[in-house]
């Protein structure tokens, strides 16, 4: 038996605040356009080995109107899965394929507070998307490392860098980021209890470390401190329990420091 051909997606022209690919020919599209073609497919083909019938789409983040990410449509199945299936998301989630409420907020902070990026040097750990570090590029960072240790989301990322024209930098291991950053970044990360034991080596980092986070209320340890509240929304709407919609900010030494002015 011939095997089945992975489906094919289109990167469209963008029309209202979200987009579902559809295949055409590639004739007269440009090399970007190609490439940027081939990582939307391996993506969607990614996904759909997780949930079979799910689709992708560009959409436009009514919080942050000047990103626009690939994200999971949101007719995606949510009722009971197949047994497999059920295996298969919990195997190998495609958590990149959302942008979380707590990378949701932490996107538009920065983009509401330039000053906290501007001409520094920051790091995004657990990317997914990529939406906080587009933020932080859209801001005025001097230069952005997104760090994911899954393959699929530093493709996720470098896909949705290259829709928003940002320059992002990749790496799969907090090892390889550099030590002298200003700012580090963490969003969404610490809902699973044992990426706590993170939080010394990535300090050891040096710059100053930002978290968002609406799974934690507080932090034990006395170098962060609580300086800020959002709510927002994971996208597409996966139906949270509104004590989720509350997303915490947390960071290492004064808060004040954050905002100082930015390095010439």
């Amino acid at each position: 038996m011939r095997p089945r051909l992975a489906p094919q997606v289109q990167l469209p022209q963008y029309q209202g605040s979200t987009t579902t690919f559809h295949p055409k020919s590639s004739n007269g599209r440009s090399a970007k356009n190609i490439k940027m073609q081939a990582n939307l497919n391996e993506l969607l083909k990614a996904l759909r080995r997780t949930l079979p019938s799910s689709e992708l789409e560009i959409s436009r983040l009514d919080e942050v109107p000047n990103i626009r990410l690939a994200l999971i449509k949101s007719n995606f199945p949510t009722g009971p899965l197949p047994e497999q299936v059920m295996r298969d998301v919990i195997a190998k989630p495609a958590y990149w394929a959302f942008c979380w409420g707590s990378g949701l907020a932490l996107a538009k902070w920065l983009i509401d507070n330039p000053a906290a990026v501007k001409n520094k040097r920051v790091a995004d750990i657990g990317s997914g998307s990529g939406v906080v570090a587009i933020a932080a590029k859209q801001a005025g960072a001097a230069k952005v490392w997104a760090c994911d240790n899954d393959k699929q989301a530093l493709l996720a990322t470098k896909t949705n860098s290259e829709l928003n024209h940002t320059d992002i930098q990749l790496c799969a291991d907090i090892d390889d980021l550099p030590k002298d950053l200003d700012l580090i970044l963490m969003a969404d990360v610490l809902y699973d209890r044992s990426n706590f034991a993170l939080l010394e080596k990535i300090k050891a980092l040096n710059g100053i470390l930002l978290i968002a986070d609406s799974r934690i209320a507080t932090i034990d340890d006395p170098d962060f401190s609580l300086f800020h509240q959002a709510e927002a929304l994971t996208l597409p709407n996966l139906g949270e329990f509104d004590e989720f919609k509350s997303v915490r900010f947390f960071v290492t030494g004064s808060p004040d420091a954050l905002l100082l002015n930015s390095q010439v």
